[in-house]
């Protein structure tokens, strides 16, 4: 979804938003977990999981009323974005804002078992969690992180 950039360049056939489409697709129980903490720990809906790939990937919190400030300055391209983050359910949903290169990407899925189910399942510490996925994330996008 390249929505904030009105001319993209051209990208290499592996681009950042593959990559991180690649990272949701592997990592989809982990992040489910992952998102489930976020949501019990913040107890707020107005919280989002995000992941910034600038200076080097890493895991984010995005209030909503950011993404709808961002939205009024790239002329409402983000609707899309903020409808799925007002109807959004944490008990069976996960989603999560990728942003880099003056683009967002989102990645949103329903995993099966879900998201309290795969927290229960991982049995992960949070910090261990956490840890573990900005490990892989910074595998996955490395050609993408410091450019």
């Amino acid at each position: 979804m390249e929505i904030l950039n009105p001319n993209p360049s051209e990208s290499n056939s592996h681009s950042w938003q593959d990559q991180l489409d690649d990272f949701g697709f592997t990592h989809q129980k982990s992040l489910a977990a992952l998102s489930w903490r976020l949501y019990q720990q913040q107890l707020n809906s107005d919280q989002f999981l995000g992941i910034d790939l600038k200076p080097d990937p890493h895991f984010i919190t995005c209030s909503r009323a950011a993404i709808e400030q961002l939205n009024q300055k790239v002329d409402r391209k983000l609707q899309e974005i903020l409808g799925l983050m007002a109807s959004f359910n944490p008990e069976i949903e996960v989603l999560i804002i990728g942003i880099a290169e003056n683009r967002v990407k989102l990645i949103y899925f329903a995993p099966d078992p879900p998201p309290p189910e795969c927290d229960r399942q991982l049995g992960q510490d949070t910090d261990s969690l956490l840890e573990y996925l900005e490990t892989q994330l910074s595998n996955s996008c490395s050609n993408h992180s410091g450019s």
